[in-house]
C-alpha cells in the first residue's frame, strides 16, 4: 500500500512552489490594477476624430479635464510598467538565455515608462498649451499656431511609436521566457506574445500614418489580451497549493 505522506523532497518542492507563486501576487497585482485603471481613465479622454486637426485641435482647446486625463493615463501606467518589472524580478531563472531575455525585458519594460513620461508630457502639456494657444489667436496668428500644434502632434506620434514598440519588445521577451525557463501555464505565454503583437502593430501605424482605424483596432485587441493574461496571473498567484490545502481543508 502506498503512503499518502509526502516525502522531504516533495514537501520542499510544493514549499517551493508556493513561495513562487507567492512572489507573484504583488506583480500580477500592479498589472492588473494597472490596467484595468488605465482604460477607465481613457473612457474620458477626448473623443473626437484625432487625424481632423482642425476639429479635434478646438475640442481639445475646450477640454477642462486634458491635463488631468493625461496625469491619470500616466500614473495607470506607471503602475502597469512597475507589475511589469516586479514580474520579470519574480521570475527569478538560471544563467541561460532566458535569463538574458529576462533582464532585456525589464530593461525595455523601463525604456517604454520613460517614453511615456515623455508622450504624456508632449500630448498633455505641451499640445494642449499649442491648440489653446491656436484657438485662442487672432485670426492673422492662427496659421502659424496651427502649424506649430500640427508639429506638436506629430512629435506626439513618433514618441508613441517608439513607445509601443518598447513595451511590445518587453512583452516578446516576457513571453519567451514564461514559456521557456517558468512553471505557468503556457497558454498564458501565447496571450503575451499576441498582446506583443498587438503593441508592434500599433507602433508600426501610428509612425507610416498616425492614429487611424486600424490602430485603434490593436488598441482594443491590447486591452482584452492583457486583461485576460493579467486575470489568469492573478488566478496562478493566489491559487492555493496542495500543501496549503491539506493545512486548510475546507
Amino acid at each position: 500500500m502506498s503512503s499518502t505522506v509526502p516525502t522531504h523532497s516533495g514537501t520542499a518542492a510544493q514549499a517551493g512552489l508556493a513561495e513562487r507563486r507567492t512572489s507573484l501576487r504583488l506583480p500580477a497585482a500592479l498589472l492588473l490594477v494597472g490596467q484595468l485603471l488605465y482604460i477607465v481613465v481613457t473612457q474620458l479622454h477626448a473623443d473626437g476624430d484625432a487625424n481632423n486637426h482642425p476639429a479635434v485641435f478646438a475640442e481639445y482647446a475646450h477640454s477642462g479635464i486634458w491635463t488631468a486625463v493625461h496625469l491619470g493615463q500616466f500614473v495607470a501606467m506607471a503602475v502597469l510598467l512597475a507589475g511589469l518589472v516586479a514580474l520579470f524580478s519574480a521570475l527569478d531563472v538560471p544563467a541561460t538565455p532566458a535569463s538574458w531575455a529576462r533582464r532585456f525585458g525589464a530593461a525595455c519594460a523601463v525604456a517604454s515608462l520613460a517614453l511615456y513620461g515623455v508622450l504624456q508630457a508632449v500630448d498633455g502639456v505641451a499640445l494642449k498649451q499649442a491648440v489653446t494657444a491656436w484657438a485662442g489667436a487672432p485670426d492673422a496668428e492662427k496659421p502659424a499656431r496651427f502649424a506649430t500644434a500640427e508639429a506638436v502632434r506629430w512629435l506626439e506620434w513618433g514618441v508613441r511609436s517608439y513607445q509601443n514598440i518598447a513595451l511590445g519588445l518587453a512583452l516578446l521577451l516576457l513571453a519567451v521566457v514564461v514559456v521557456r525557463r517558468t512553471r505557468l501555464p503556457r497558454p498564458v505565454a501565447y496571450l503575451i506574445a499576441l498582446s506583443c503583437i498587438t503593441y508592434l502593430v500599433q507602433g508600426w501605424v501610428l509612425g507610416a500614418e498616425g492614429f487611424s482605424h486600424t490602430e485603434t483596432i490593436a488598441i482594443v485587441l491590447a486591452f482584452g489580451l492583457n486583461v485576460a493574461w493579467m486575470t489568469w496571473l492573478i488566478v496562478v498567484a493566489w491559487r492555493p497549493t496542495p500543501t496549503e490545502t491539506r493545512r486548510f481543508p475546507r
